[in-house]
């Protein structure tokens, strides 16, 4: 009689608690990971925004202050270039008079008659020099060397005063227009450097008060030493100018008549022939000029610029910056005749501003120590064009740097407030995510429980069922109370119960007959194997006869050593029991035939095509064939129809070598015949051209050729398949061709049997351990 079980209580090892702590696990970890995602995307979103909206502020104030710097650099080379152009226009007036004398005669006898003062000086004898009197448009000074016994300036220095007056015309003018000028003037050549300025000043009084001993110097190597001779070396070659123009800077030095910091614009002035210096004109801006545009940049609330030489040396710069970029104030220094300004970035307090000195272009972030704190600075540093300038030496090229510093906290501060702002949002976002998870939390795990009962009702029941099964009691039955799976299941253990109450009573007679159908399996097996290792024993005697026949064939030692003329050594080894290499030596008379070639592949369909070769070429021979491309022809016709009759998808390539006692014939298509002359000179000879393989066409009539070989006395031919040459050491490199004629080589003046046996054992030491995947054939012939 059918009995049904019942529904068990829950325990914590029941089906149930493991359902509730699987599934809803399982509901937990979803909602960890979902929610953990969408917190992880938010905070990438978050922090993409920031990155992309910093990146977005932060090209923008770089873009801004680069072009802040490009528009200051624009001003200050715009100022330079404006004083370029005055100091050019005063040179070329100037120039002119010296390219034509007597028109410079001219004007300055002209100024002299209007301008008297002009062109008139008075000796001093305090200081020793004279000067033109208060009243003209500019100053004159002739130093003592340049004056004659009567105290007045040599004829032709007078010439250079008068010529120079043109200066009172056209310098007023000039100083008048364009960029803001100090002053004006001309200086003669070293052999007569007067000095004329405008405006009039007590130059000479000045020079006297400043720089004692001036007056017993000469005024280029007393002021400005090095630059003369600069200017010379341009006359003689003008490639040697540092920067392509004449107009020479001055490094910032203080003036001695207005006690300023200034710069100075040379221009040289040539001789008619341009091949000397004929002094220079000139023009003086103050460096305030230059400072008042860089001290006027203002980026954000504190960011300054400075002006610096290539050697770091600031020019220009104002107070607080020159404080926070950790610089000394400008002091003198001594020189010759100008007193400098040396403030010098190399000098910095602060260790990342003098790496500034090397004037690189380009945005910077540095750390400056502010009151004992790092704080960041950006820093761009824009290059002026290249100027040719002089400090106490020879004229080189100088690159001044226009930088901008301005602190990032300043020029970033909409970036940091943008970032903060979303921060703010981001986390108001995460807050209100979490809550959503906690309430998708407990929401799951109500339903989950109260949907586990129903769902593993069920699957209580069958193991209950089950453990009565295991207690040997078939007679068990579940009730089916639904359609689902679970009712399936329960249905299927009905059937499952009566199964094994079935088999159960009928076992005994099952175990025979499985028994019986095992034996008779077992006999079938043995029958198998003894016929399959019947069908092995077969096969095996047959490839030994394959082999044996094979090796039968092969030319004797006997016919080897037969001819006169020749000696012939050979090796053969096969890959495989049975191989795929021809070789054979075939005597008819006083011919002698040489033949070697490769089947494709190997193993038994090789031997049995190489075995056809042999006998048809043995055949031919016989016949009288003497013809070397009619016998390779004849012997391809009927290998064709054999493989087509057999159906042997193989083919072969073979050589033939012709030997009549006076010469050597070559014909057929295989590997390269190397030929070893007596003396020591090695050929190789290709046989693509002589032929084509056997057994791909069933005339071959048209592709075959032959080439005559001479072979004297102490000569070596050596005929070899691809075996040899295509034969891998442990490295998967291969002997190749090289190394055979290298061995080859070697071994010159040995027998053919000594040549053949040291090719042999170089081939089997390089090879090692290796296996031979090909079958090697090797061949020498030796004219005695």
């Amino acid at each position: 009689m059918e009995k049904t079980v019942a529904n068990r209580p829950m325990v914590w090892r029941s089906f149930r608690a493991k359902f509730i702590l699987l599934v809803g696990g399982a509901v937990l970890f979803d909602l960890l990971v979902s929610g953990g995602l969408a917190l992880w995307n938010v905070q990438r979103l978050s922090r993409d925004a920031a990155t992309e909206v910093g990146h977005g502020l932060e090209t923008a104030s770089q873009d801004y202050i680069q072009t802040y710097a490009n528009s200051t650099a624009a001003q200050v080379s715009l100022l330079l270039g404006q004083v370029h152009s005055d100091v050019g226009t005063l040179a070329g007036v100037l120039q002119s008079e010296i390219d034509d004398p007597v028109r410079g005669a001219d004007i300055g006898a002209s100024v002299a008659r209007h301008s008297p003062n002009s062109v008139s000086l008075a000796y001093d004898p305090t200081g020793r020099w004279a000067q033109n009197a208060p009243g003209s448009a500019s100053v004159v000074s002739a130093w003592g060397y340049l004056l004659g016994p009567d105290k007045l300036p040599r004829p032709d220095v007078q010439t250079d005063i008068e010529a120079s007056a043109i200066l009172d015309v056209v310098a007023p003018s000039l100083l008048k227009s364009g960029s803001a000028k100090l002053q004006m003037y001309y200086i003669g050549p070293k052999e007569r450097p007067i000095f004329r300025t405008a405006p009039y000043t007590d130059q000479a009084q000045t020079f006297d008060r400043l720089y004692p001993g001036h007056n017993d110097a000469n005024f280029w190597d007393f002021f400005f030493p090095g630059v003369y001779e600069s200017w010379q070396s341009w006359a003689e070659d003008p490639t040697r100018r540092p920067v392509a123009e004449d107009v020479t800077q001055t490094a910032p030095y203080t003036d001695a008549i207005t006690g300023k910091l200034i710069v100075s614009f040379f221009h040289p002035l040539w001789t008619a022939d341009r091949k000397g210096v004929a002094g220079t004109v000139g023009a003086d801006i103050t460096l305030d000029q230059l400072a008042e545009i860089v001290e006027n940049v203002k980026v954000a609330q504190s960011g300054f610029g400075f002006l610096a030489m290539s050697d770091g040396n600031v020019i220009a710069i104002n107070k607080a910056g020159e404080s926070t970029i950790g610089l000394n104030s400008a002091s003198g220094g001594t020189g010759s005749g100008v007193t400098g300004v040396e403030r010098s970035l190399k000098a910095s307090r602060q260790p990342e501003i003098a790496k500034l000195a090397d004037g690189q272009e380009g945005i910077k972030h540095i750390m400056l120590d502010m009151e004992g704190s790092k704080v960041p600075f950006l820093v761009i540093m824009k290059k002026l064009p290249p100027s040719n300038l002089w400090s106490m030496g020879p004229v080189r090229a100088d690159t001044m740097s226009l930088g901008i510093v301005v602190p990032e906290q300043e020029i970033y501060a909409s970036l940091f407030a943008a970032q903060g702002k979303i921060s703010e949002a981001t986390n108001r976002i995460v807050a209100y995510q979490i809550l959503a998870i906690l309430a998708s939390l407990l929401i799951v795990a109500v339903a989950v429980f109260a949907a586990s009962k129903r769902i593993t009702r069920g699957i209580s029941a069958l193991a209950n069922a089950a453990q009565r099964i295991r207690a040997k009691d078939y007679s068990v039955r579940v009730a089916v109370t639904s359609r689902d799976e679970v009712g399936e299941a329960g249905e299927a253990f009905n059937k499952m119960a009566e199964d094994i109450s079935y088999h159960t009573e009928n076992l005994e007679k099952l175990v025979k007959e499985r028994t019986a159908e095992i034996e008779e399996a077992k006999e079938e097996i043995s029958a198998l194997n003894a016929q399959l290792e019947q069908e092995n024993r077969r096969l095996g005697t047959e490839l030994a006869v394959a082999e044996r026949i094979q090796m039968m064939v092969l030319p004797l030692a006997s016919e080897l050593q037969s001819a006169q003329r020749l000696e012939v050594a050979a090796y053969m080894r096969a890959a495989e029991e049975v191989g795929g290499d021809y070789y054979d030596v075939l005597e008819s008379g006083n011919r002698l035939k040489i033949g070697i070639g490769d089947v494709t592949g190997h193993g038994l369909e090789s031997g049995v095509l190489m075995l056809m070769v042999q006998s048809v070429a043995r055949a031919l021979q016989e016949a009288g064939n003497t013809d070397p491309l009619k016998f390779l022809t004849d012997l391809n016709s009927a290998l064709f129809k054999n493989i087509e009759r057999t159906k042997i998808d193989k083919h072969m390539t073979l050589a033939f070598l012709d030997y009549d006692g006076k010469e050597m014939i070559l014909s057929g298509q295989h590997e390269e015949v190397i030929v070893l002359r007596s003396n020591g000179k090695l050929e190789r000879i290709d046989t693509i051209d002589l032929g084509l393989p056997i057994g791909l066409e069933p005339d071959i009539a048209p592709f075959v050729h032959s080439r005559r070989i001479p072979f004297e006395k102490g000569d070596y031919i050596l005929l070899h398949t691809d075996g040899v040459t295509e034969a891998e050491n442990s490295a998967g490199e291969l002997f190749g061709i090289d190394r055979l004629c290298a061995e080859a080589a070697r071994l010159k003046g040995k027998n053919a049997d000594g040549v053949v046996a040291g090719i042999v054992d170089a081939l089997m030491a390089y090879v090692g351990t290796q296996k031979i995947h090909d079958d090697i054939t090797l061949l020498v012939l030796r004219h005695r």
